[in-house]
C-alpha cells in the first residue's frame, strides 16, 4: 500500500485532475489546500519523512490552526502533473504550535514548497473554520476564464457580482445563497491579499479575485468543486448572453422569482442584494 491509496489522498488527487480537465489551471495556475482530519493524519503518518523539513514562517498567524496538517499543491507545480506524480507535485505540511509556520512532512520529493499563496489559504482556513464551526476543510483557488472576464465589465462589488450570477442560472441562489465576495486586484502571494481575502471569507463561501480568479471553500472536495463549477457555469452563461445580445439582456430571473426559489428550496438569500 502507498500513501496515494489512502482515500483522502485519492480524493485530493482526483480534484486536481478535475480542475485541470475544466481548463482552470493553465501552466502552474491555481492551488488547492485541505485541512486534514486527525484520523487522516494518522493514516498518512507512516509515510511521513524520517526528518521533516525546516520550519518556515508564513508572515501570518492563526491560533485555531495550531498543530494542524494540510495537504497542499506545490509552488510552481502543474495541476496536470498531480495525478501522474503526486509525490513530486503535492505535499503534506504541519503547522507549528505557535500557528505561524509550516514544515513539510511528506511530498515534493524533487524539492519545492507549498503554494506561494499558502498564507492566503491559511488565513481563509482560519476564518472559515471559525465561521462554520470547524466544518470547512477545503480552500480551492482556480482561474475560471468567464468569471475573470466578468471582473472587467462589472463594478467590483459583492452585490453586483452576486446578482449577475444568481440571475444567470436557477441553481445559483440555492448553491450560494449568501452570495460571493469580491477582492480588488492585488499582488498575489503576500500578506495584504491574504488579509483582504480572509475578510471576505468571514461572510462568503467564495471570493472573486479581480482579473485573477476565484477562491472557493467547503466541507469536502465535492462541495467545493461544485461551488467553483456552478459559479463559473453561471459566469459563462452571463458572458454568452451579453455577447449574443450585443450587451443587452431582454429578460432574466426577477428578484421575486429569486425569493420564490429560496422559499421552495429552504435557503435564506442575502436580502440586501435584492431589490
Amino acid at each position: 500500500m502507498a500513501i496515494t491509496d489512502i482515500e483522502v489522498m485519492q480524493n485530493y488527487i482526483r480534484m486536481c485532475g478535475d480542475g485541470w480537465d475544466q481548463g482552470w489551471h493553465e501552466r502552474n495556475g491555481g492551488n488547492l489546500t485541505y485541512r486534514m482530519r486527525p484520523e487522516e493524519v494518522e493514516q498518512c503518518r507512516p509515510y511521513f519523512k524520517d526528518s521533516p523539513g525546516e520550519w518556515v514562517e508564513m508572515g501570518v498567524q492563526a491560533d485555531n490552526l495550531r498543530g494542524e496538517f494540510f495537504i497542499s499543491t506545490g509552488s510552481g507545480k502543474y495541476f496536470r502533473n498531480v495525478p501522474l506524480a503526486p509525490q513530486d507535485n503535492i505535499c503534506i505540511v504541519e503547522i507549528n504550535a505557535a500557528g505561524d509556520a509550516w514544515r513539510i512532512v511528506w511530498g515534493l520529493e524533487k524539492g519545492g514548497c507549498p503554494t506561494s499563496e499558502f498564507p492566503s489559504h491559511f488565513l481563509n482556513h482560519s476564518v472559515r473554520k471559525e465561521a462554520t464551526g470547524g466544518a470547512c476543510r477545503v480552500i480551492y483557488h482556480a482561474h475560471p476564464a468567464n468569471l475573470i472576464a466578468m471582473t472587467y465589465i462589472l463594478p467590483l462589488t459583492a452585490r453586483d457580482f452576486t446578482r449577475a450570477l444568481w440571475k444567470s442560472a436557477t441553481e445559483c441562489p440555492v448553491v450560494f445563497p449568501g452570495g460571493v465576495g469580491v477582492v480588488p486586484w492585488m499582488v498575489p502571494g503576500g500578506r495584504d491579499i491574504a488579509l483582504a481575502t480572509s475578510e471576505r471569507m468571514k461572510e462568503y463561501d467564495a471570493a472573486v479575485w479581480a482579473h485573477h480568479g476565484l477562491f472557493a471553500s467547503g466541507p469536502d472536495f465535492d462541495t467545493t468543486f461544485g461551488l467553483m463549477h456552478t459559479i463559473e457555469k453561471a459566469a459563462q452563461i452571463y458572458i454568452l448572453a451579453l455577447s449574443a445580445g450585443q450587451g443587452k439582456i431582454l429578460q432574466t430571473i426577477e428578484d421575486d422569482q429569486l425569493r420564490a426559489i429560496a422559499k421552495d428550496f429552504g435557503v435564506t438569500l442575502r436580502e440586501e442584494f435584492l431589490d
